[in-house]
């Protein structure tokens, strides 16, 4: 088997989904990050999110800052499971000026969705929404449509899903607009390239055709695919013709199995790793693609989804971007597509064994892991769309 690498995976060891289970471990997640808050150092950094000493300022965007935290214990507020999120408001209401000063070193990405501005603005109006707030995010997220990193962590199909996120909760057509400003510089820049049409992402000091949903081909199609009926017709279904062919141009099969390279390259230049997690892989083909309709993609979408159940939970954790309840989503996403029941069995399996991954997490580091896409409260949400039989990834997907 050359799609994916068997060292980063380990064996399915979980018990008979148990939902009772599982909104046990939602609640204790949810305790945990509520106690664990402070107004001025917001939540530790977890030793697996920085890689030699803790940051000297408490991370703060989405992705996994104290913005994601709130969203996702905002999300779960919603549905019963955590307090109210206004006693954040004040706290949130901060957050813009320090991420501001989380970024500037780096000196770009400041009005980005997953790291920067737009995310913790979001965030904010979900919060304590207000006119200002979300005229300070509509100026965000025009900033940002020409991003020349082309890809969802800074780059316009970020905004994009915050200005969907707007459209959804508010109805206005600004947000349809931007939306519609993204996807025409999205279509400005892909390149042609025989049977396929990409992007090639300026980041890193480097540029790639990359393929994953982070920072590639993935992600920024599923941008395009949530909101494609704002889209004019015409449109529409260029671009849905446009994504089935490169979707398919680009896998890689080995017999009834699929998968996807981090990058597209000339023969000899690859990047020879086969990742299965939602960052790189299949997992994030799935999860971005699996709304579209259109049934030329099923017999691709369903090979990746069983490549993602063969692999394995992932060693690296229970999260999103990279733990093994990111992959379940997989399985979520093909039980929305299909109804077939063996999907979401297979996704409460993988739940059950990520809340075993995360109480030995917990234990091992005497913490928890406090971030959206990397940690814990990320997990408590895809525990409850488990529970829901619901595929919505947070901040991806339209609220459920």
């Amino acid at each position: 088997m050359t799609l994916f690498e068997p060292e980063r995976h380990e064996g399915l060891a979980a018990p008979r989904w148990d939902e009772a289970a599982a909104r046990r471990a939602i609640g204790a997640i949810v305790r945990d990050t509520e106690e664990r808050f402070s107004p001025r150092e917001l939540w530790p950094a977890h030793p697996l999110d920085y890689e030699r000493a803790p940051p000297g300022e408490p991370y703060t965007g989405l992705y996994f800052g104290a913005a994601g935290v709130i969203f996702a214990l905002d999300v779960l507020a919603r549905r019963g499971f955590a307090q109210s999120t206004a006693c954040f408001a004040k706290v949130v209401a901060e957050l813009e000026e320090r991420n501001r000063r989380e970024l500037e070193a780096g000196g770009w990405g400041r009005e980005s969705y997953l790291a920067g501005r737009s995310g913790v603005l979001l965030t904010r109006y979900r919060v304590a929404p207000s006119h200002e707030v979300e005229d300070q995010l509509a100026e965000a997220i025009a900033a940002n449509t020409h991003h020349p990193t082309l890809e969802l962590m800074w780059g316009a199909p970020g905004t994009m899903h915050a200005a969907l996120e707007m459209h959804d909760s508010t109805g206005e057509e600004r947000w349809a607009e931007l939306y519609r400003s993204g996807t025409r510089a999205l279509a400005a820049s892909l390149e042609q390239r025989v049977d396929r049409a990409l992007w090639i992402q300026e980041i890193w000091r480097r540029r790639l055709a990359m393929l994953g949903a982070a920072h590639g081909y993935a992600g920024n199609a599923g941008a395009i695919v949530r909101g494609l009926a704002l889209l004019p017709r015409s449109e529409r279904s260029e671009w849905i013709e446009r994504i089935v062919a490169t979707v398919r141009a680009t896998a890689i099969s080995e017999g009834s199995l699929v998968n996807w390279p981090p990058n597209q390259a000339p023969p000899g230049r690859q990047d020879p790793k086969r990742l299965v997690q939602w960052c790189h892989g299949a997992p994030g083909f799935v999860t971005s693609l699996a709304s579209l309709a259109d049934r030329r993609l099923d017999e691709t979408l369903l090979a990746a989804g069983e490549l993602v159940w063969l692999a394995g939970p992932l060693r690296n954790g229970a999260g999103l971007c990279h733990g093994t309840a990111g992959n379940g989503y997989v399985f979520l996403k093909l039980f929305e597509r299909t109804r077939d029941a063996r999907w979401l069995e297979r996704a409460r399996a993988f739940a059950m064994h990520a809340i075993a991954q995360s109480e030995a997490h917990a234990a091992r580091y005497a913490m928890r892991r406090y971030s959206l896409y990397t940690g814990d409260p990320g997990l408590a949400i895809y525990l409850l769309r488990c529970i829901e039989g619901a595929a919505g990834w947070p901040g991806l997907d339209p609220e459920q």
